[in-house]
């Protein structure tokens, strides 16, 4: 059964800081370019039948330097949440005028729904799944937190509030697979940068 492997992008200034990054397209630091190289000897060997990329730059950027570029695909269903009104904000500076703001809870004003995003989640998903039938092998996501933690609910079939569960670092490697016919997380929030 195919596994799925979750590669969150490496760091940028903004989620150094703490600032929502949806669609704002920011380069990784020379931090976050290291610690994207320092998946490739994690990744090297392992058959993929399937490479997808957020069409991001940090995303496409941490699947170059982790050696997976070559075979990539662009998926704009794996782009990050758009938090709208609220891109490049930190949730403490929001909260100063929307007291007990949650992202998960309360949204962002002209940006996408939680729904909206685990729709996108559960495309691709399906997209992966799709191939398990043709090709054996796993499939890699190149992405992003929020639509990572999202699609990790969706797998386990919790609703997507329930990523907020999940704390996943920047350049960190995670699997969701099975154990018998149940899916589960395998391994999670792993870092490779040392």
């Amino acid at each position: 059964m195919t596994q799925l492997w979750l590669a969150r992008h490496g760091e940028t200034e903004w989620s150094k800081s703490g600032a929502h990054t949806g669609r704002t397209d920011l380069p990784l630091t020379d931090a976050g370019r290291a610690n994207a190289s320092a998946m490739a000897p994690f990744l090297a060997g392992r058959r993929f039948c399937l490479v997808l990329t957020s069409p991001l730059s940090r995303a496409r950027e941490t699947c170059r330097l982790a050696g997976l570029g070559d075979a990539a695909e662009v998926d704009p269903n794996l782009s990050e949440w758009d938090y709208g009104d609220y891109e490049g904000r930190t949730t403490a500076d929001i909260q100063k005028e929307v007291p007990n703001w949650s992202l998960w809870v309360s949204g962002v004003p002209h940006g996408e729904t939680i729904d909206q995003v685990a729709a996108r989640a559960e495309s691709v998903m399906a997209r992966a799944l799709r191939v398990d039938g043709d090709v054996e092998g796993d499939v890699a996501l190149f992405a992003h937190g929020h639509i990572l933690r999202i699609l990790t609910a969706c797998w386990l079939g919790l609703p997507p509030q329930a990523g907020r569960l999940f704390a996943l670092g920047t350049a960190s490697l995670s699997t969701l697979g099975y154990e018998r016919d149940t899916r589960v997380i395998t391994r999670w929030n792993l870092s490779v940068s040392g």
